[in-house]
């Protein structure tokens, strides 16, 4: 009976460790994916010539910042 309850508290803390794991790295993607990744792509795509997609996607990308951050 002992062993059992054990078991079932094992699994409770290894989940939560899990549930905690997966957060911190959806945390840690979207820090990078805004300071890293996305800049990186809006130059790429202006130094390839791509301005007229890189302007929109700045201004929608900025419209969405300022909209969530007063949220």
């Amino acid at each position: 009976m002992l062993s059992l309850l054990f078991a079932i508290c094992m699994l409770g803390i290894i989940g939560k460790l899990f549930v905690f794991g997966l957060k911190a790295s959806w945390g840690i993607l979207k820090l990078l994916c805004t300071i890293v990744f996305f800049p990186v792509i809006l130059i790429g795509m202006v130094v390839g010539g791509l301005i007229y997609l890189a302007f929109p996607l700045l201004i929608i990308g900025g419209i969405i910042a300022l909209v969530t951050a007063r949220s």
